[in-house]
């Protein structure tokens, strides 16, 4: 984008022209402002600033167009349906800006008016559309199409549906330009393209959907000297990333393809990596799946593959030819990414079956023949491929609504060719060039004259050159080129290219478009300028001399059965697709059709096509043959401009009307600038040409003529006109809207009165009847009082009493059965009879509770002091323990003996007892863990009334002694393990050595003895904390270990031993 700039220099010069009231000769009138003589007034304009940079001169018989390179690049007005485009070869700064925006001479450009008239037309006039873009080969073509979608995309509606089929529409180029578009240093071959761009009637774009003409497939396998084969194989070979290549079995060195072009493989300009991320990225907007994209790729890496597959000739042992694949290695590669049979595929590289009603014979093929097969395969490959990718994306953008549809076409066809060497592809190409120039000719030239001449228009006949008779000499069923080559390819015996120009030089040599040094023509056989294998058409754009080598065999398209067979059953299921007719089930022995024939039918369809639509034409011209910037050749423009028919299309406008319509839609269009016929006529169309517009228009037996700047004056009061309607209408409507409103806001306030007043006097109604019923109420039960009080004396006595005997007798019988169902004196019995009557409920549970209460005491009293003592520390120990810590269930049924070591009996702690003064509460051999190295000591742990002593188990030696005071807290697992820590108040006395680790296995036991000691010692509770988090361990520990990975040891070893 951006590479062209485009501009109305016409239209500035006709607002010149309105702004200062210059007036113009009747001979102007409807030729538009840039086809008109330049005078006096054309200076004045310039001399004031007007920006007129593009213009045609007409002097005599020729005819210039001036271009100032150096600032800008313009689209120049040639007809309200007719511009002309000039390559630029450079960027413009600020197109992007600019592009949708033009007022007056102001602005940089303004982006088509074809495209814009186009769009109006299509959207409020209902009429299908078509922008036929055509040129010569390099006068930017395809750019000028790129803007008129832009200019489509931008001036249509918002939305995120509508924004989305823009992105697609838009998207659709790169995808399809990636596969083919090429970078050429001297020639420019590009397939034609025609889109149908479907909108709804608002001018929203629905859809679309695109065909194709002629891929230049033979470009896949050789390349003209200086020029690149397709861009996909370079984006892919740059830009893929290595595991891509790798699945692709590609390296990222070109030299290593046959198929690329060396000498141009690297362009000036071009990223490759960067286009070929374009491409994936447009794919994915487009619509294609994962798996699609990779499939595509794996086709094309399959193809350029393909050239590097090399034959060598063997004799076989009867005498003929046949060719063997030198390095099978390439050929491997491919059957893995196609999915094919190595074996099948090698044997249609050898040989050739041709079958012929209920015959088949299998011949070898030679090294050409097997190089001319591979060739055909990989050409078939490419150009199948790209016209599924067509498909493909003609299913993603097309319309998915069924509602009626307008439709704009865009064609971006290929350019007329004369190149050094022109063969079949260029032959084709400019016939179908002829084509539309003769719609041209047709449409703007012959038609519109023709008209004037119905309507008894005064009219004076302008020349032009008709080119039918060259379409004729090639398109002709029975003597034309195509019949001919048709003709020779399908005739039996031995057919070359030769046979044809024999053929040509019989039938066409007495046409006086065609040259042959080899026809009967005498003045031809001495120009050395045209060689005997050569042939010369005078085309409308000039002579092309066409080298006749190839033509037959292009135009036949070959490719061998055997090699669709085997396409047909590879499981790779694009490649499968893309060849139906090798299908076993579905063979068709019939002879395909040729090249020539299938195109000369997608022109006809395509031209018919065009003729249901209104035609905008952009005639491209390049300025130059170098495709450089700033180089302008006046000899090349000039000679463009006269075999495209500017000229004489100039002409018939200036001469001419600018503007024509039926009775009845001219009517329909600005019936509003009258009175007596807006909004309705009811007389016939031909009696209201004098009401509205007798001031503007010619009036003829069927059209009604305008002039061109009649038609803006028109236009500008139909638009002033719209405008006040609008204004009316949107006074009505606000006037209705306001209206309806206040009828329902007072239709509403009626209803809400309403049932408020209702609901009002309902309320006030209630309050009455209530007051009443109580004054009643109060005046009845006032005489009545003394009566009923005494009967209801009487009969509450008298049920009272019959009550009180009746549950006086069940009340003693409960009481007495409950005498004889007592359970046992046993605490822990829990049954307890069953209660007899429902109003005992409560009481039967409270007599429960307080059996079981009195039991309990009595239980209680046979305790001794040394058994009480033993249950006070059990129920401390489920205090603390129950539910908390794993291993306190065990402990439930073991008993508390405290002096485990029985250090009074045993000598050998004789020294450990005269040294402990004090009643020994617990004494315990626990493990005490070393805070240097995480082992283990077995330690004499001793509990007395105020210290807790360790001593070693083997000498008696008191180790450490911590008064209870100083100890803070024991924290320990909820695991089912033995390990406590104790730790001390910091700054005590003995804190400095840090807290202290235990395993024990009293754990519960010794935990409860301590906190029971500590408070009937101290007055305060000891914190048993109980925690599983190994942060929290480590903080805990954090003093008792020298570093985090002596923590970490005694976890784990923790951990095992839990």
């Amino acid at each position: 984008m951006g590479r062209w700039s485009t501009c109305n220099a016409g239209r500035a010069l006709s607002q010149y022209w309105r702004h200062n009231n210059i007036r113009t000769s009747k001979r102007c009138h409807g030729s538009a402002p840039a086809a008109a003589l330049w005078s006096f007034e054309c200076s004045q304009a310039l001399s004031k600033g007007v920006k007129v940079v593009s213009a045609f001169y007409i002097h005599g018989s020729s005819l210039n167009v001036v271009i100032n390179f150096q600032k800008f690049m313009f689209f120049s007005f040639i007809s309200l349906i007719g511009k002309s485009s000039v390559n630029r070869y450079s960027s413009i700064h600020g197109y992007k800006e600019s592009k949708t925006k033009y007022q007056g001479q102001n602005k940089l450009f303004k982006i088509s008016d074809n495209s814009n008239e186009a769009y109006r037309s299509l959207r409020d006039q209902d009429k299908d559309q078509c922008i036929l873009i055509t040129g010569e080969s390099g006068a930017g073509k395809t750019e000028a199409s790129k803007l008129v979608m832009s200019y489509v995309a931008a001036v249509c509606g918002k939305g995120a549906e509508v924004n989305q089929v823009k992105e697609q529409l838009l998207q659709s180029n790169p995808v399809l330009e990636g596969k083919n578009l090429i970078m050429h240093l001297e020639n420019t071959f590009l397939p034609g393209k025609y889109m149908d761009i479907e909108f709804d009637f608002k001018g929203d774009p629905l859809g679309g959907v695109i065909s194709n003409y002629l891929l230049e497939k033979s470009r896949v396998v050789k390349q003209p000297r200086g020029e690149r084969n397709f861009h996909i194989f370079y984006q892919i070979l740059s830009g893929a990333s290595e595991d891509l290549l790798n699945k692709l079995k590609l390296e990222r060195d070109f030299s290593r393809y046959n198929y690329l072009s060396l000498d141009s493989a690297r362009v000036n300009g071009v990223d490759d990596a960067v286009n070929f991320r374009t491409v994936r990225n447009a794919m994915q907007i487009v619509g294609f799946m994962d798996h699609e994209t990779q499939s595509i790729l794996e086709v094309v890496a399959a193809v350029l593959k393909l050239g590097n597959i090399e034959f060598k000739p063997e004799s076989r042992v009867n005498g003929l030819d046949e060719s063997k694949i030198k390095d099978k290695n390439e050929l491997k590669e491919i059957c893995e990414l196609t999915g094919i049979d190595q074996s099948v595929l090698e044997r249609a590289f050898s040989f050739r079956t041709v079958e012929a009603k209920q015959e088949k014979v299998s011949t070898t093929l030679n090294v050409a023949q097997a190089y001319y097969a591979r060739d055909a395969l990989a050409k078939n490959l490419y150009s199948r491929l790209f016209s599924w990718l067509v498909t493909r994306i003609n299913e993603s953008i097309k319309a998915q609504t069924k509602v009626r549809k307008k439709v704009m076409g865009v064609l971006d066809i290929y350019g007329f060719e004369i190149f050094e060497d022109n063969s079949f592809e260029q032959f084709i190409i400019n016939y179908c060039n002829e084509k539309l120039q003769q719609i041209f000719i047709e449409l703007t030239l012959k038609e519109e004259q023709e008209e004037y001449i119905r309507e008894d228009i005064e009219w004076t006949h302008i020349e032009y050159f008709n080119n039918a008779i060259i379409c004729d000499l090639i398109e002709n069923n029975q003597t034309g080129i195509l019949a001919m080559l048709d003709e020779e390819c399908l005739r039996p015996g031995t057919v070359t290219d030769d046979t044809f120009l024999e053929k040509l030089n019989q039938v066409c040599a007495t046409h006086q478009h065609f040259e042959s040094r080899m026809s009967k023509c005498s003045r031809f056989l001495n120009d050395t300028s045209l060689p005997h294998s050569c042939f010369r058409i005078q085309h409308y754009a000039g002579k092309v001399m066409y080298q006749v080598e190839g033509f037959v065999d292009k135009n036949n398209d070959l490719l061998y059965r055997d090699l669709s067979q085997a396409m047909w059953k590879a499981n790779h299921s694009l490649i499968k697709a893309l060849f139906p007719e090798g299908n076993p089930a579905k063979i068709n022995l019939k002879r395909p059709p040729t090249a020539g024939s299938q195109f000369k039918a997608s022109v006809a369809t395509l031209m018919k096509n065009l003729q249901t639509k209104n035609p905008n034409y952009i005639r491209c011209i390049k300025p130059n043959d170098k495709k450089a910037a700033h180089i302008f050749n006046e000899a090349l423009v000039c000679h463009q401009v006269r075999y495209l028919g500017l000229l004489e299309n100039v002409r018939v406008r200036r001469a001419g009307y600018a503007f024509r319509q039926p009775y009845e839609l001219c009517l329909e269009r600005y019936k509003m600038l009258c009175k007596q016929t807006w909004p309705h006529w009811r007389g016939p169309d031909q009696e209201s040409r004098g009401l509205c517009l007798y001031a503007f228009v010619v009036f003829c037996l069927l059209f009604i003529f305008i002039f061109l700047t009649q038609l803006f004056k028109l236009e500008d009061l139909r638009k002033q006109r719209l405008e006040d309607l609008a204004t009316l209408i949107q006074k009505i409507y606000r006037g209705w809207k306001c209206r309806t409103h206040f009828l329902l806001m007072k239709r509403s306030q009626i209803v809400i009165a309403s049932w408020y007043r209702r609901y009002a006097q309902q309320k006030k109604y209630q309050r009455i009847k209530s007051s009443a019923i109580v004054v009643q109420s109060y005046i009845r039960g006032w005489k009545v009082t003394p009566v009923i009080s005494r009967l209801f004396r009487y009969l509450y006595w008298l049920r009272l009493i019959k009550h009180l005997a009746s549950n006086l007798s069940q009340m003693q019988k409960y009481f007495l059965e409950m005498k004889n169902k007592l359970p046992s004196l046993s605490p822990i019995d829990k049954n307890w009879p069953a209660r007899p009557y429902l109003f005992l409920d409560s009481t039967h549970k409270e007599l429960k509770r307080i059996f079981h209460l009195w039991r309990c005491k009595k239980y209680r009293d046979h305790f001794t002091d040394q058994q009480k003592l033993i249950y006070e520390e059990k129920l401390e120990a489920s205090e603390l323990f129950k539910d908390k810590k794993a291993l306190y269930p065990a402990s439930v049924g073991q008993p508390f003996h405290g002096a485990y070591l029985e250090i009074s009996k045993n000598p050998k702690y004789k020294k450990l007892k005269d040294a402990v003064e004090e009643k020994i509460i617990i004494a315990e051999v626990v493990n005490k863990i070393n805070r240097a190295n995480g082992k283990c000591a077995s330690r004499i742990f001793l509990l007395t009334k105020n210290n807790v002593l360790l001593a070693d188990q083997k000498s008696g030696h008191i180790k450490s002694e911590v008064p209870l005071g100083d100890v803070t807290k024991v924290s320990m697992s909820s695991q089912n393990d033995g390990f406590f820590a104790v730790h001390l108040k910091e700054g005590s006395g003995a804190a400095g050595k840090g807290d202290f680790l235990f395993s024990s296995d009293h754990l519960i036991e010794m935990a409860t003895k301590l906190y029971r000691t500590t408070l009937s010692q101290t007055k305060q509770k000891l914190n048993i904390e109980i925690s599983d988090e190994y942060v929290y361990f480590l903080l805990i520990f954090k003093r008792t270990f020298p570093s985090v990975q002596h923590a970490d040891r005694f976890i784990s070893q923790k951990c095992n031993l839990g």
